[in-house]
């Protein structure tokens, strides 16, 4: 039987505030004597808000009252009154998710968000947001190749590369296209690592000057140049190490790319150039995305063309599959029930072998910090290849290394698994332990990074859990 339901997507960025209204179809596929499996059949996107600046107090505060009086205008001209939407996601991206009082605002959303995925994402997780929403993920997938998306913001941009839609790396850098702001035909404000890359090429550019296109272009010249280089398209400049937000990291110099896809608020200037009212945004926007078209970069790797640019990293919704965990796990049932936990997925390639598993975790546990603030994560993977007990051995053993910095945390290890070996590999990991440490290890669950699961307590006399998986579902 199917059923519709109404979903909303919150994105507070950087730059801009906007929200998405979907109507989801969803259907129980599973046969009438088995667990319920609930999946989305259709999809149809019937609002989009208008494109907000987010309003700001001050450089480090966000103006919660007036984000908040935002989303509720816009559910007024949706005409769709909170009770009515069933389930969605808010999330804090960029700079604002950084912004002193970021968990204040999304707390003043509460009564709009209801029971929904919320979440402030940090640079390398809003890398992996955006790109799935631009279909970069699809596209590697489809073409069996390697696929880099930039989303280009307002004060960030975030790189995220798939190879045949597995996640290959992540990078964020200080470039966007208001990280120089004008006010009457005068920059009113310039980013200070803007300025001295500038000034690092001889062109000196200050508050108060008159914006005059010339030298703005070449400003954005050198930002794309940048940009080449992160992609390994370029030789490297002397500040090029400077230009990565929070003194991060590149993507590794083994990533090679095939493709881009573009998203993001300058991503439409690279696409489509404009040649007219080049500050009609109040910023350096529309130069940077011409400057990005103009700079060779297009020339050296292919292009795909984003399912989404500006709404890439709108969430369209967080639908709720509900099902019911296999019968032989492990968990701790003081430490239930948890809820809107990130799912950190492994691959089939991850998965290969034990040290694979291992560099894995290790590689993709960074993504789900925000500030170097770690938080309680699921590793979640299918568990096919280690059917026996020398090999659940050898993969808690990986787990455990690859997951140390999390099992420092004063959380739970949770691990979600699709084959039928929860039990053992909990047991494996407990006693690996010292049984020091709390394990949930469930088992008859499938997920994909990117969900978020709730995990209820226990039913059936103990034997089962039941499992919320919360898929986010963008606008493409």
């Amino acid at each position: 039987m199917k059923e519709s339901v109404t979903s909303v997507g919150i994105d507070i960025g950087t730059s801009t505030t906007q929200l998405i209204f979907s109507k989801l179809t969803i259907e129980n596929r599973a046969a009438g004597y088995m667990v319920p499996k609930v999946e989305i059949v259709d999809k149809e996107v019937v609002y989009c808000s208008d494109i907000y600046f987010t309003p700001l107090i001050s450089n480090t505060e966000i103006d919660g009252e007036k984000v908040s009086a935002i989303i509720r205008a816009e559910y007024e001209k949706a005409k769709i009154k909170p009770e009515e939407v069933s389930t969605g996601a808010v999330i804090i991206t960029g700079e604002t998710a950084r912004k002193q009082n970021a968990n204040t605002v999304l707390n003043s959303l509460s009564d709009l968000a209801g029971d929904f995925v919320v979440a402030t994402a940090g640079p390398d997780l809003e890398s992996v947001l955006s790109g799935r929403g631009a279909g970069a993920d699809v596209f590697s997938e489809e073409h069996r190749n390697v696929v880099a998306n930039l989303d280009i913001g307002g004060g960030t941009t975030n790189i995220a590369v798939f190879r045949k839609g597995s996640l290959q790396g992540v990078t964020c850098l200080d470039i966007g296209g208001r990280l120089i702001k004008i006010e009457n035909g005068r920059i009113s404000y310039i980013y200070s690592k803007i300025q001295e890359l500038a000034r690092e090429n001889g062109i000196e550019i200050r508050v108060g000057d008159e914006a005059k296109v010339q030298v703005l272009e070449e400003v954005c010249r050198l930002m794309a140049y940048e940009l080449k280089t992160s992609l390994h398209l370029a030789s490297e400049s002397s500040y090029h190490k400077k230009i990565y937000t929070n003194q991060g990291k590149g993507l590794a110099e083994d990533i090679r790319v095939d493709a881009l896809t573009f998203s993001g608020g300058v991503a439409n200037y690279v696409y489509e150039p404009a040649e007219t009212d080049l500050f009609r945004y109040g910023d350096i926007g529309i130069l940077l995305g011409s400057a990005i078209a103009k700079s060779g970069i297009l020339d050296s790797v292919e292009c795909y063309r984003s399912e989404e640019t500006i709404r890439a990293t709108v969430v369209g919704a967080g639908t709720h599959t509900t099902e019911i965990s296999g019968s032989t796990i492990f968990y701790q049932k003081d430490q239930l029930p948890i809820k809107n936990i990130p799912v950190l997925k492994l691959s089939k390639i991850d998965e290969e072998t034990p040290q694979s598993v291992s560099e894995a975790i290790k590689a993709q546990l960074p993504i789900y910090q925000n500030e170097g603030k770690k938080q309680l994560v699921a590793i979640a993977l299918s568990g096919k290849p280690y059917d026996g007990f020398e090999k659940i051995q050898q993969l808690a053993a990986a787990i455990i290394e690859g997951a140390d910095t999390l099992i420092k945390e004063k959380f739970p290890l949770i691990v979600v698994l699709e084959a039928d070996i929860g039990k053992a590999l909990g047991n494996a990991l407990n006693v690996k332990l010292d049984k020091k440490k709390d394990v949930i290890c469930i088992d008859g669950v499938r997920s994909k990074s990117g969900d978020y699961i709730d995990i209820g307590e226990p039913v059936g006399g103990g034997y089962v859990l039941p499992v919320v998986v919360k898929t986010l579902i963008f606008n493409s």
